[in-house]
């Protein structure tokens, strides 16, 4: 079916359509009380014969426009006419303006605005979240370009109620990342992570996107699997008329620039995201498999040491500035809409005054710091990605898009510490160097027709797929010795003895998903009284294919003055035949593993909107969702297993909104979502980190997490541009998942547990002012609670009278806007904090683990320098608060990662 679409979209790229070789009206006509396009509205030249008529989504064109201004008139049956007054025309161009039509009552009265009046009115994204049936916030492309934000997660960080953790995974309303699902074009696109089905949002671009809206209550037509939010982010549309953009930056960290950095070593092809191949797993070395069946010979393991890439520790270079460009160029030729873009961003960051620790339980008294390691690292990242974005208006009644993302990245990260082993008594250095790669594409082929006046119909087949890749990942660990005899530190020397000594770990994921949705909708009755039946459906299967083997590497004869060499000189000895030539030994770790994973996923919806006037509306109807998901996983060491869970749910949905006037809203919601286990929770496959770093073991028998969702939002929008909101939510789980401690008699072991229950709850406000014509405060805040109860047992050693792991008490957002009276230049001041969150749930008697609030400034500043020339300048993590995270008294980490400053310019035309 996706050939047949394909097919016909590019076929109709070849259609002729009519000229405007005066000048060009286009636009969308769509309903002031519910933002739905309005189709077969007339649209007419006033004082010609020229004109129109509205079709899929409202949208329409008025060609042969005489040059000069011009009046249009606005007609549909059922609403009261409209008359726009001051629209410039210039000849050989395209004018776009967008016209909301209000619902007529019982006299027809006429409406007459200025261009200027309407616009304010309707291309707003506050206008888009005053006329949705969910309750939403979305940011878009015009107050992201005002901010420093470099990607969709620094983006999303801005909306009430939106918290990002790792600079990359987004929590709504103090919920974990699980609880968020994240789509592109309205398309569920897969995750690159290996532990996680969300998708990190610092892969993408904020130069290719058009706006990011965050739902937070659940209608049928939404996916089920959420109850924190829907994050939609949608790339841009093409423009009205031939133009291009240009822009290029270029800035760095005061923890960088001009110091010294503890950076890995690199690779050809590192700064374009393309380093993987050549440190992938030595071919020899993967023919033995987990050595069970085949076992190498001493000559074999001397040859698999030899073929390592020879690289364990990281270099101090001089830190190098960061810079960025993209490049932009889109419009409509031909009849065809189109954008095509590309960005491209390399950066360096510093993690100064590093520190790392554990917390020993102390009896009674308060916990105790140990092995506390001190440091420094160092990481250098790319982003990369393109967009091309087609659409082709067939007729008056049908649109055919064809949108088209890809995103590349990559993270190589430098670490290196020293401090002591309390369980060992030994002081060790440790280095670490990690190179991380992922890439993700969606292609996605869209149909929109409006079949009459009152009925819609849209189909939408998209096939996306994600990789990431993290090859060839060292730890290398030294340890410092005293002379028993002379009592003197002895020279640090490779810790050989233990499996943890060096070790050298490979990654992969890779995942695709193909997915087919579609949706018919049909009104009936007048405006202001209608009556729609939304009804369709949806199929996705997802495939995953992961796997992770580590492998350390030691020699049980060699000399100890050997074992004070450099790492790179150590494993370049090579044996001699003598009876005291190295004996090199490598053995897979008894953690990590493969997994694979089939999921299809069926569902299908009814939704009803009966308006009761232009005050009521309502909004019921019941999802049915059905999951099929089969794993197989296979432990480095250990036998095969499989797990095959099956849910069938049933998700109603009900939502009132009261609408006094055209610019207040009450809202009242109820709903019941779920949440399914993430692929590696299933998997019963152990994975942890080197050096005293916690293992990880997944749970088969994990059920899903069923969410009763309860909201209440009150809205006002006052003026154009503006908005006050106050919210009151609460949701109740039945059967969470969650990340806890297993009781066991030696290394601690992580794994994940259904919870008998859990209440989150909570109060957000959000405020968009503006002071004067130039200046506009926004700001949005929110509190909130949780409470989650563990069933005895579970869990021998985990707390269970404590929030959910992830949840903030708080969280707030404001800002300080000054835009000139022609909009050519800005400031912006922003401010962000959330409250202390738990990561990690203590291990009794010890506390939680939390990340502490962290007081955020960033500026923003924009100016014209010449014609279709402008310059910016952002100045971003003024105060340089530390990153901190703490257990009780006990410091488990914290670093800082230093003060930012860009400047770039931008050509547009």
């Amino acid at each position: 079916m996706m050939n047949k679409l394909l097919a016909t979209f590019l076929a109709t790229v070849m259609l002729s359509v009519p000229s405007f070789a005066q000048g060009r009206i286009v636009g969308r006509v769509v309903d002031a009380g519910n933002g739905v396009g309005i189709s077969d509205a007339g649209i007419q030249i006033v004082g010609t014969s020229i004109g129109s008529l509205s079709g899929v989504e409202g949208r329409f064109t008025v060609n042969n426009v005489p040059e000069g201004t011009v009046t249009i008139t606005v007609r549909r049956i059922g609403y009261a006419p409209k008359t726009i007054t001051g629209l410039f025309v210039i000849k050989g161009q395209t004018l776009q303006q967008n016209i909301s039509l209000s619902a007529a009552n019982i006299v027809l009265s006429a409406q007459v605005v200025t261009a200027d009046a309407e616009r304010g009115s309707v291309n707003s994204a506050l206008d888009k979240q005053r006329t949705s049936t969910n309750v939403v916030s979305s940011i878009t492309s015009e107050q992201i370009s005002k901010s420093p934000d470099g990607d969709a997660a620094q983006a999303v960080g801005r909306v009430s109620g939106v918290s990002v953790q790792d600079g990359k995974y987004v929590f709504v309303r103090g919920l974990g990342d699980r609880y968020t699902q994240t789509s592109l074009n309205g398309a569920r696109i897969p995750s690159p992570e290996p532990e996680k089905k969300v998708v990190p949002l610092d892969m993408f671009p904020t130069g290719l996107l058009q706006t990011i809206t965050t739902i937070k209550t659940f209608t049928p037509d939404q996916p089920g699997d959420f109850a924190g939010a829907q994050v939609d982010i949608q790339t841009r549309e093409f423009p009205t008329q031939r133009a291009w953009s240009f822009g290029t930056s270029t800035g760095g960290s005061d923890a960088v620039f001009g110091k010294q950095v503890l950076m890995p070593n690199y690779v050809r092809g590192d700064v374009l995201a393309m380093g993987s191949t050549r440190r992938q797993l030595p071919q020899f070395l993967a023919s033995f498999g987990n050595f069970s069946r085949n076992v190498p010979t001493q000559q074999d393991y001397n040859r698999i040491v030899g073929e390592f890439r020879n690289s364990w520790t990281p270099n101090m270079t001089e830190g190098s500035v960061n810079a960025s460009t993209s490049v932009s160029v889109g419009g409509t030729d031909f009849g065809v809409g189109y954008l095509l873009s590309t960005t491209y961003s390399y950066s360096q960051e510093a993690r100064v005054n590093q520190e790392r620790a554990l917390a020993l339980a102390q009896g009674s008294s308060e916990p105790s710091t140990v092995d506390r390691f001190t440091g420094e690292s160092g990481k250098s990242s790319a982003l990369w990605g393109g967009l091309a974005n087609f659409s082709k208006l067939i007729g008056n009644r049908t649109r055919v898009a064809f949108n088209n993302t890809y995103n590349r990245t990559m993270d190589s990260e430098a670490r290196r510490e020293q401090g002591v082993s309390e369980n060992l008594g030994i002081p060790f250095i440790i280095n670490r160097q990690k190179y991380v790669e992922r890439g993700i594409y969606s292609s996605q082929l869209l149909i929109q027709s409006d079949i009459t006046a009152n009925q819609k119909i849209e189909i939408a087949g998209t096939m996306s797929g994600v990789s990431r890749i993290e090859p060839d990942r060292s730890e290398f660990v030294q340890a410092i010795f005293t002379d028993p005899n002379t009592n003197q530190v002895m020279a640090p020397q490779w810790f050989s003895t233990s499996n943890e000594g060096a070790v050298r770990t490979f990654s992969n994921l890779h995942e695709t998903a193909q997915e087919l949705r579609a949706f018919h909708r049909i009104q009936f009755g007048e405006p202001g009284r209608t009556l729609s039946v939304k009804t369709g459906g949806l199929v996705r299967h997802t495939i995953r294919e992961a796997n992770s083997t580590a492998y350390s590497i030691n020699a049980s004869n060699i000399a100890q003055g050997n074992r004070e060499l450099p790492a790179e000189q150590i494993f370049t000895l090579q044996p001699d035949g003598s009876v005291h030539s190295i004996r090199w030994q490598v053995t897979p770790i008894g953690v990590g593993g493969n997994y694979d994973v089939s999921d299809f996923n069926y569902a299908g919806f009814t939704m009803v909107e009966k308006e009761f006037g232009a005050e009521w509306q309502l909004i019921t109807g019941v999802r049915t969702e059905y999951s099929d998901v089969l794993l197989h996983a296979e432990p480095t060491i250990g036998t095969k297993s499989s797990t095959h869970p099956l849910f069938l749910d049933v998700l109603p949905a009900l939502a009132i909104t009261y609408r006094p006037s055209d610019f207040i809203n009450f809202r009242l919601s109820a709903s019941q979502t779920l949440s399914r286990p993430e692929y590696r929770e299933l998997a019963p496959i152990m994975y942890r980190e080197v050096m005293g770093f916690d293992n990880v073991f997944g749970n088969p028998n994990l059920k899903r997490a069923l969410v009763q969702n309860y909201d209440f939002r009150w809205e006002w929008y006052p003026n154009a541009g503006e908005v006050m909101s106050v919210a009151v939510f609460a949701k109740q789980f039945t059967n969470p998942i969650e990340r806890v401690y297993q009781g066991s008699s030696g290394t601690r072991i992580i794994t994940f547990v259904n919870a008998e229950g859990a209440d989150n709850y909570g109060i957000e406000v959000e405020l968009r002012k503006n002071i004067t014509d130039n200046w506009m405060v926004s700001t949005n805040a929110t509190v909130m609670e949780s409470d989650i109860r563990i069933a005895k047992g579970t869990s021998a050693v985990t707390n269970t009278n404590r929030p959910m792991v992830g949840q903030a008490p708080y969280m707030f957002n404001t800002g300080l806007t000054w835009t000139s009276n022609t909009g050519e230049a800005s400031m912006t001041l922003l401010y962000n904090v959330v409250g202390a969150r738990i990561t990690e749930a203590g291990e009794v008697p010890l506390p939680d683990v939390k990340e502490m609030e962290r007081n955020i400034v960033d500026f923003s500043l924009r100016f014209p320098l010449v014609k279709d020339m402008s310059v910016r300048m952002d100045v971003k993590n003024l105060l340089d608060a530390p990153y901190r995270f703490v257990q009780g008294p006990v410091v488990r980490e914290s670093y800082r990662i230093g003060r930012g400053l860009n400047v770039g310019l931008n050509w547009k035309r």
